[in-house]
């Protein structure tokens, strides 16, 4: 499981005024949910960049004032012209309590439709599963080595790992292999 470590400061006020001047010294406030009682606390917008804007999924183990939290990210807030952070939602994962969380979908193999010119689409990048904390994983993974031509892989055939629940419907095709146009012309051709 990849982590990354965050240093947050407690905020003593959370007013509109306070906030603003919190956002002109580069701070983002945060809020961390889940656990016994709701935190409110601040972070440097250079933290969080490398859990912000990535396609890996992260647990962040923030650490405000001493204490260390175990958290994934729930919500982020962007301004709508400048792109720059506004607020996170952080949610903290406790022991034996199921969270919802989007996990990415990696493949393994090569596809046999692939090695024949076909081309794979991937067609959903992530999945909604619902895990306990302790059966968390990073990604998931999917076969494509039986795919050829035309065919395509769902979510049901993603491997889940654990008691994981999915909840993404599972009809949806994950990845299917395009035949080209060059292809299927030559294909018409010889049966000609």
């Amino acid at each position: 499981m990849k982590t990354i470590s965050i240093q947050g400061n407690m905020r003593a006020d959370m007013g509109k005024s306070a906030t603003k001047a919190l956002r002109r010294e580069d701070g983002i406030p945060c809020v961390l949910y889940g656990g016994e009682e709701e935190v409110h606390f601040s972070v440097v917008g250079r933290d969080v960049r490398d859990l912000v804007y990535t396609s890996d999924f992260m647990v962040a183990e923030l650490t405000i004032d001493g204490k260390m939290h175990r958290s994934i990210v729930k919500d982020i807030q962007f301004h709508p012209v400048n792109e720059h952070i506004l607020h996170i939602d952080f949610m903290e994962l406790v022991d034996g309590r199921a969270v919802k969380v989007n996990l990415p979908v990696r493949f393994k193999g090569t596809s046999a439709g692939v090695k024949v010119g076909g081309k794979l689409q991937q067609k959903v990048r992530r999945v909604m599963v619902k895990v306990a904390p302790e059966d968390l994983v990073d990604e998931l993974f999917v076969d494509v080595s039986s795919l050829g031509l035309g065919q395509s892989v769902r979510v049901r055939d993603i491997q889940l790992v654990g008691n994981m629940e999915l909840l993404t419907s599972p009809s949806i095709p994950v990845a299917t292999v395009d035949i080209p146009r060059a292809l299927r012309s030559a294909t018409a051709a010889a049966e000609k």
